[in-house]
């Protein structure tokens, strides 16, 4: 008898004992699994994991972060992110806004008043208020583009975010980039262009994450978003909404070999772009990207929009709302294989409305679910384009074979649902 009693006590002392909340897993020395995706593609993706105890860094504002990215160094590099960065910050870490950087006279009203197409007409903006605007643009960049070297890994810890800042992977190599969320890259001095889309519109200048000319990337389970100052609440100029943002993330200018996997684009109009141009051969048999169990929520188009690439797309979720253009956009030259995808839309979007094609001739499909039914996006968009859209076929000239379990787009959509995000790592 007194022995069972001095177990029982000793299984009570046991639960109480149990710290409340269990020690985050330190994941900042993760390296990408064989196979998952085109990042893993010959050595693999490892980031910064083989970086020694003095190149790892845990940093809370801004200076200390431009000062562990090392002007984009290709040491070995470990970044933990804690807590809320803000790159519109000074060196003493005081908040700026839009009006500190403003310099050689230049106004929202003043450039209004001088490019108002009714008086300027449709030629490029030129004199002195767009010079104060480039000028102006210019002093926002220095702080808020962050460049990221090769070798390097940036891990959140919980809760991270980095707001105001564009995180550029530029002409780097085996980077990875997880458990962040990347808020509202802010424009402050939007160019007008009159002749884009015949209307003309606002071109900005910073995506949340920007890959140009990168190889082997990584991206995972990111939250990316306008937070804080939606492009919805903007104004209206010369007829056309006053954009603040670009894109969430683009992939651009010959990147190549990228996963990004278990991540959230949400509360955006251009969210994902792969490619550069119509114009931009050079990005042929590059930019093959894999994306996976991403969420795209409250996104209008580009989710994504690809142009050359070869774009393994399987298990995600999208939830699109009213102000909604398309999901899926088949550029020139481009080589998509799509599988096991979900989509959830209001009653006035149709199936036909998740694809839309430039110039594109192939899209793979298979296994996708329309608001819980199954539906063939290849033969909806054939059969109800436009006329301005050439039908698709299904030869994308590839088959994936670097990927995880691809799972049915009703299991994907549940799992995504609970998993995807920043914070959400097992």
């Amino acid at each position: 008898m007194r022995l069972r009693q001095i177990m029982a006590v000793t299984a009570l002392l046991g639960v109480l004992c149990v710290p409340a909340h269990a020690e985050a897993r330190d994941i900042s020395r993760d390296t990408l699994a064989p196979n998952d995706g085109w990042a893993a593609y010959g050595t693999g993706t490892t980031g910064g994991s083989r970086a020694d105890e003095a190149h790892v860094f845990t940093v809370t504002d801004r200076a200390e972060l431009v000062r562990a990215l090392a002007g984009g160094s290709d040491t070995p590099k470990i970044i933990r992110i804690a807590g809320t960065i803000d790159a519109n910050t000074d060196d003493d870490g005081d908040h700026l806004d839009c009006a500190d950087y403003a310099t050689d006279g230049y106004s929202p009203r003043k450039y209004l008043s001088a490019y108002d197409p009714r008086t300027w007409g449709a030629a490029k903006p030129s004199g002195p208020q767009e010079d104060a605007r480039q000028a102006s643009a210019a002093r926002q960049a220095e702080h808020v583009v962050l460049n990221v070297g090769s070798n390097t890994t940036i891990v959140g810890l919980e809760g991270a975010v980095l707001k105001g800042a564009s995180l550029q992977i530029k002409n780097a190599e085996n980077v990875i980039v997880r458990n962040l969320e990347l808020r509202d890259a802010y424009d402050c001095f939007p160019v007008w262009q009159p002749n884009t889309g015949g209307l003309g519109d606002w071109k900005t200048a910073y995506d949340n994450l920007w890959l140009t000319g990168a190889t082997h990337v990584w991206i995972d389970h990111i939250t990316a978003s306008d937070k804080g100052h939606p492009d919805a609440a903007e104004p209206t100029y010369f007829a056309r909404n006053y954009l603040r943002h670009d894109g969430l993330l683009d992939i651009t200018n010959g990147s190549d070999l990228v996963t990004v996997s278990w991540s959230r684009f949400a509360d955006h109009d251009k969210a994902m772009l792969i490619g550069s141009s119509d114009s931009a051969t050079g990005d042929r048999g590059k930019l093959r990207v894999t994306l996976h169990h991403n969420e795209f929520e409250s996104v209008v188009q580009r989710a994504p929009r690809v142009r050359f690439g070869q774009v393994h797309l399987y298990n995600n979720r999208y939830i699109a709302k009213d102000d909604y253009r398309y999901s899926l956009g088949i550029s020139t030259e481009s080589a998509v294989h799509a599988e096991n995808n979900a989509f959830h839309t209001p009653g006035h979007i149709e199936a036909a409305d998740l694809v839309k094609s430039w110039n594109g001739s192939a899209l793979h499909q298979t296994g996708t679910l329309f608001n819980d039914y199954p539906v063939d996006l290849l033969a909806i968009h054939n059969a109800y384009n436009s006329g301005s859209e050439r039908d698709l076929t299904a030869d994308v000239g590839w088959t994936p074979t670097l990927h995880t379990k691809i799972d049915s787009a009703e299991r994907a959509d549940r799992e995504v649902a609970r998993g995807a995000g920043a914070g959400r790592i097992p």
